[in-house]
């Protein structure tokens, strides 16, 4: 079929991807799509807060998805939901079992940035970093990992964490804490869930040309504090510019296949060498 790999090697998979209507989720279902995976993508097409000050994905971005998904040759179930609300989120996951029969591969992308020193952050800030990239992400696997251990089929778990998550960078405390949070997560579900041949596993990119990249912000934080920028180093081997989601997708479906599955309770770092400084 046009579009599709021809190696397919996740073909008669269904993968459940957050945070699916633009940037890194998009691509991300994308090229799952691509090795034959059927899709259940997830977004909740709206503002999750006022402290978050970059635009936020619309609807019609997770149309896009849909019918970037479509144009790889397979289905997608697609919907609005906000990975925060429990109660919409089993319901999602019922209804992709019902619609394709089974759930194979979890991407656990959905994730918000704000900037501020620590103890300068607000309430809201604080609340809606931790709640989405954190707590909703705990929301994800406990309303997904049943339906896995269900089909009986193994899976693969990807939690998308960051660089934040293994090495802090001043200025969006409370974003590395949510995604070392991640971390602790992850290696906890790889320990529980390896009984029933699920593995689960994170990655930690760095520096990825998305809507979440605040140019204004950070040239604001900076401009309080120059000796900030010490601390984002370039990338060694990408001086200059950012990663592409591609190339953030080139190992989730790595790790969503067959071919990693001697991997479980790792942290990759996708970040072209810069948590080596």
């Amino acid at each position: 079929m046009e579009g599709t790999s021809l190696s397919a090697t996740l073909h008669g998979r269904v993968a459940f991807v957050t945070g699916a209507a633009r940037g890194q989720g998009r691509s991300h279902a994308i090229r799952l799509a691509r090795e034959g995976a059927d899709i259940i993508a997830v977004d909740i097409c709206a503002p999750v807060s006022t402290s978050i000050t970059y635009p936020a994905a619309t609807a019609e971005d997770l149309a896009e998805t849909v019918r970037a998904v479509e144009a790889e040759g397979r289905k997608v179930l697609a919907r609005e939901v906000d990975i925060r609300d429990d109660a919409s989120l089993r319901q999602l996951v019922a209804d992709g079992v019902e619609q394709f029969g089974r759930l194979d591969i979890l991407v656990a992308n959905a994730g918000v940035l704000s900037w501020g020193r620590v103890w300068e952050l607000t309430d809201d800030q604080w609340d809606a970093v931790i709640g989405v990239n954190l707590t909703g992400t705990w929301r994800t696997i406990r309303a997904v990992v049943p339906a896995m251990i269900e089909a009986g089929n193994g899976g693969s778990i990807v939690v998308v964490s960051s660089s934040a998550g293994l090495k802090a960078t001043p200025g969006n405390g409370h974003y590395a804490a949510s995604k070392h949070g991640l971390v602790g997560l992850a290696n906890t579900l790889a320990l529980e869930l390896g009984e029933f041949g699920i593995r689960v596993n994170s990655i930690h990119p760095y520096s990825v040309d998305t809507p979440m990249i605040e140019p204004e912000a950070m040239t604001q934080i900076f401009a309080k504090h120059p000796h900030y920028i010490h601390s984002f180093a370039p990338m060694p081997l990408q001086p200059n510019g950012f990663m592409t989601t591609d190339e953030v997708s080139d190992v989730v479906v790595w790790l969503a296949g067959d071919g990693s599955g001697t991997l479980s309770g790792a942290q990759i770092p996708v970040d072209k060498g810069v948590l080596k400084y």
